[in-house]
């Protein structure tokens, strides 16, 4: 059996999916019974539990042979990522007394980056999961490409995207949800003792330039890309309601800057299969 969280959403969907493609068993672990409804008729069993919740989440992960760890995403931290280390202790703790078989925690490229940023919310986990005593794999996917989702309506109606991606011309790892889940499935079938890192991008590098190019391929017409200013960023975060912009803005100063990339280089990534083309249809045809 296989315990699942985050999985209503689309990491945690598409490892699902293969799981029950390949007969193997899974237990869907969800915030309440109704998101559990859909993935009951699909033959999972459901445990209801909240991520901050170690007694609950022991319950869901007891008698597992796999957990498959998705700490929620806080786009807006309290200062020292109060909200993290909540789901950190609480997973921490469940683990260690329900004593699955092993588990696979969804981390990031650059977890190993010791500058503060949005991202260490996922070097806290790693930090505290690798010192179980159960094999545990990280696996660090890139930039997710389904992060173009809120380009689609700018490259069809105004022929232009925008990034904070900088230069334009810069490539960057990136990795398809669909991806990463496939992987996420896969590993959690494997057999690895101790602690392991799987760094996880796309066949290449994708810019910012080559996400507008796909966009005008697919919507036939010119579509270029702009560099949102930098110095413009605090106050743009601001007005769309965060109330501290600053772990954001250094997430992306690392990825312009370099310092938030895989430790193991490109060379040493796994590769996805799924192209930006692909991805960027699909996400016009849900538009």
């Amino acid at each position: 059996m296989y315990a699942i969280t985050g999985i209503t959403g689309q990491v945690g969907g598409a490892l699902a999916r293969t799981l029950l493609e390949a007969g193997q068993p899974v237990r869907a672990v969800v915030r309440n019974s109704e998101k559990g409804q859909s993935w009951s008729a699909k033959g999972c069993e459901v445990a209801v539990a909240k991520m901050e919740d170690p007694t609950a989440l022991t319950a869901a992960f007891k008698d597992a042979s796999g957990v498959f760890i998705l700490p929620p995403s806080e786009f807006d931290p309290a200062p020292g990522f109060p909200e993290a280390r909540a789901v950190i202790d609480a997973v921490y703790k469940a683990i260690k007394l329900a004593r699955p078989g092993k588990v696979v925690v969804l981390s990031t490229v650059g977890a190993q980056a010791t500058q503060p940023n949005l991202l260490t919310q996922r070097t806290l986990m790693e930090q505290k999961l690798s010192t179980l005593e159960i094999p545990v794999t990280f696996l660090r996917p890139g930039w997710f490409m389904e992060n173009f989702a809120w380009d689609i309506s700018s490259a069809r109606d105004n022929g232009v995207i925008s990034t904070f991606l900088q230069p334009v011309d810069k490539t960057f790892p990136m990795i398809a949800t669909a991806d990463v889940g496939r992987v996420a499935a896969e590993l959690l079938q494997q057999e690895w003792q101790g602690r392991r890192v799987v760094e996880l991008e796309a066949e290449h590098r994708i810019s910012p330039g080559e996400a507008a190019a796909t966009f005008s391929k697919i919507f036939d017409r010119p579509v270029r890309v702009e560099a949102v200013p930098r110095e413009t960023w605090a106050s743009l975060f601001k007005a769309q309601g965060m109330k501290d912009p600053m772990p954001r803005i250094q997430m992306l100063d690392g990825f312009n800057e370099s310092w938030i990339d895989f430790e193991g280089g490109e060379q040493n990534s796994l590769k996805g299969k799924v192209t930006l083309e692909t991805v960027l249809k699909g996400l016009i045809e849900a538009a």
